[in-house]
């Protein structure tokens, strides 16, 4: 059973939510276009702010039901596993997905919005991780108002994740997650870092796209 909601949360997280939605409103394959990501941000540049937007919601609401709709049946199911570490490999499956899509080859996105609703579900059911939660979304904001890069924003935030876990003295096993997200997120931008270094990666509001 466990096996099965593992698989399923992979699944789930493997929808390529802008892809579809690029293909139904503009019929345009987005792998081509911008970063050729199938992020939010790539859709917000490239479809439209809406469409971002809904891609954004969508992509978190991956990570937010494989926590808590498939963790709650699943420890309905089998109430003598351990829920955080139940909760904590459903989500990680969800981000894997996202991040290595069965979908389209194994190519996928960046992994932040399903990485962030899979924390939104885990400080639902595990309270200490709410505030942390808040603290790094409150470094993503603030990195993308001073330099105007959702991919930095990103990657800081990343890594102020395991450290708000050290500062906050919290258990080994959700330390150990907060590093393999952040490995995951930092990792899956390896190309935005490379532009960032070379002074070519474009701001939140550039919608300059190549084909």
């Amino acid at each position: 059973m466990l096996i099965l909601a593992i698989i399923l949360s992979y699944l789930l997280g493997s929808i390529p939510v802008g892809y579809i939605l690029a293909r139904l409103l503009k019929d345009i394959d987005i792998r081509r276009y911008g970063s050729g990501n199938f992020g939010a941000t790539n859709v917000f540049r490239a479809v439209s702010p809406v469409a971002g937007v809904v891609v954004l919601v969508l992509d978190m609401l991956k990570g937010v039901i494989a926590v808590i709709v498939i963790g709650d049946f699943l420890l309905h199911s089998l109430p003598q596993l351990d829920q955080v570490l139940v909760r904590l490999s459903l989500g990680l499956a969800a981000v894997c997905g996202h991040n290595w899509t069965v979908f389209l080859k194994f190519k996928g996105g960046k992994g932040v919005a399903t990485t962030a609703g899979a924390l939104l579900g885990l400080s639902f059911k595990i309270p200490q991780l709410g505030l942390i939660a808040v603290f790094c979304l409150g470094v993503w904001v603030l990195v993308v108002l001073i330099t105007g890069f959702i991919s930095l924003a990103s990657i800081v935030a990343s890594l102020a994740l395991p450290l708000f876990m050290l500062v906050f003295n919290q258990p080994f096993r959700l330390l150990i997650f907060g590093v393999v997200l952040c490995l995951f997120v930092v990792y899956r931008h390896k190309t935005n870092i490379r532009r960032l270094l070379r002074g070519e990666e474009k701001k939140v509001f550039d919608k300059t796209l190549t084909i």
